[in-house]
């Protein structure tokens, strides 16, 4: 479950994320505070996963609000004001969103947020375990989690995730998913498939078995499959 705070003096703003977060699975509401003030009482007695943070609010500012906290959380800004964007970023705010903005473009900070940001060789592996992003599919959004993942198929301009239990058509096409995916835990083997490497059950031939699935070894890509099964230690 991924908990999130609203601050934000404009009691319509809050009405629209609460909307908005209410339609995706997995976001739990922690608080609704209205001022940096409230955000501070809160932030002494409790954490959250996600901070949607209003920049012009009374008494202090969205940002002065923000350089008080040594450990905030994932932040989303969302602002009337596009001049502050840049400061935001060296703030290592996740997004910025301008309002009025759209669900799709709130969903995509949603991802930006919860993605991993570090990705040292010594923990990578776990955070990319870790790795949940959403989907929109079927007029939903699910929420995927990296590890549910057996294999990617491109399906004209848009791709279908194959996890487990399921198929889920996305409206993004294969390329966007080749680069969103860890390559320690993913591999493109074909201009149409991309394999998670911890679901080959063998590779035979110009095929690789994930479950029952026969998935093709594209010409151009089979060195780079060699490699998972010729490399010296």
């Amino acid at each position: 479950m991924i908990t999130y705070i609203i601050v934000d003096d404009e009691p319509l703003a809050h009405q629209v994320i609460t909307e908005f977060c209410g339609m995706l699975p997995h976001l739990k509401l922690k608080h609704h505070c209205y001022n940096a003030m409230e955000a501070i009482a809160f932030f002494n007695q409790q954490t959250v996963d996600i901070m949607f943070l209003d920049l012009n609010m009374p008494k202090l500012s969205g940002f002065d609000f923000l350089k008080t906290l040594s450990n905030p959380p994932k932040v989303i800004v969302t602002s009337a004001y596009k001049e502050f964007a840049l400061e935001g970023y060296e703030l290592n705010v996740s997004d910025y969103l301008l309002k009025p903005f759209s669900f799709d473009r709130f969903v995509k900070a949603i991802n930006k947020a919860i993605e991993p940001q570090e990705k040292s060789k010594d923990n990578e592996s776990v955070l990319m375990s870790e790795m949940r992003f959403f989907v929109k599919g079927d007029k939903k959004y699910h929420q995927i989690n990296t590890h549910q993942i057996l294999y990617i198929e491109a399906y004209g301009n848009y791709t279908k995730l194959h996890i487990q239990g399921e198929m889920i058509v996305s409206h993004e096409n294969i390329t966007h998913y080749e680069h969103l995916l860890p390559t320690t835990n993913f591999l493109r083997v074909h201009k149409s498939f991309i394999v998670a490497l911890d679901k080959i059950k063998q590779i035979e031939g110009n095929r690789i078995y994930i479950t029952t699935h026969k998935i093709p070894i594209g010409q151009t890509y089979k060195s780079a499959v060699s490699r998972l099964y010729n490399s010296k230690p």
